[in-house]
């Protein structure tokens, strides 16, 4: 799997988008191979530094493995993840909570919203600004850059059987589709979450996504089998701006 390393320090593997949740059609289903290689990894926004007042924490994995524990001072680990991750990027995590040298980050296992803690020794600490809320009900995004308003669009969620799960996410990878004009659109970030009904895609995990789309007529509308798709404008702009490691929030 050929690999690129880009400026922001983010190692992506060339073929993220056959495994993700959610990105073909609802009348496209497919029981072998997905989607084929990504071109090339695209560069992600950098992080903000973590002495910006306000924003999100991002945690990024110094070494090649990281210990997650259930409990902060726990002596036994309780998992074991790798970095660079399964698609190839460099492993980062969501700071829930700090605690002295221990930090609480939201995890990109099933289930959803699923927690641990992590030595503060063991990452690099930055910020962002930004994040994302989705409103399925409304099929709409919002970018926020602080309290302010930076970005707002339509989106098509998941169909009946396989639904956008509610939930607090954020970005784990980010790669550029061979062809801007296909199903994937421009760009696809990968996402912490996982499809509730579909326990493996195309072979991959069943990993939610937020991508762009060559049907924009689409959006709108419950079309997917649970990834959010947006404008191909708005996930280049997205792509561009946010940072791996950008909280998503999908509302109930």
């Amino acid at each position: 799997m050929r690999q690129v390393k880009i400026h922001t320090g983010v190692l992506l593997a060339a073929g993220l988008i056959a495994g993700l949740a959610g990105c073909g059609s609802s009348d496209d289903r497919r029981s072998g191979d997905g989607p084929p290689d990504a071109d090339r990894p695209a560069a992600a926004a950098e992080p903000q530094r973590s002495g910006r007042q306000g924003g999100a924490e991002i945690a990024t994995v110094r070494g090649r493995r990281i210990a997650v524990h259930k409990q902060k001072g726990d002596g036994a680990t309780w998992k074991t993840l790798s970095s660079p991750n399964e698609m190839g990027a460099t492993r980062v995590f969501l700071v829930a909570a700090k605690d002295g040298e221990w930090l609480k980050v939201l995890l990109p296992i099933r289930p959803n919203g699923s927690t641990g803690w992590v030595r503060a020794s063991d990452v690099k600490l930055s910020s962002t600004p930004h994040r994302v809320e989705i409103d399925p009900k409304a099929f709409t995004f919002t970018v926020f850059d602080g309290d302010k308003v930076a970005r707002t669009g339509k989106v098509a969620t998941g169909e009946g059987g396989t639904p956008t799960p509610a939930g607090r996410f954020y970005f784990t990878e980010l790669v550029r589709p061979p062809n801007p004009n296909g199903d994937y659109g421009a760009y696809a970030f990968g996402l912490s979450g996982f499809s509730p009904t579909l326990k493996t895609f195309a072979g991959g995990p069943g990993q939610l996504a937020v991508h762009g789309t060559n049907k924009a007529s689409a959006l709108g509308g419950k079309v997917s089998h649970g990834c959010v798709r947006v404008g191909n404008d708005d996930i280049t702009w997205m792509a561009k701006n946010l940072a791996i490691g950008t909280p998503v929030v999908v509302k109930k």
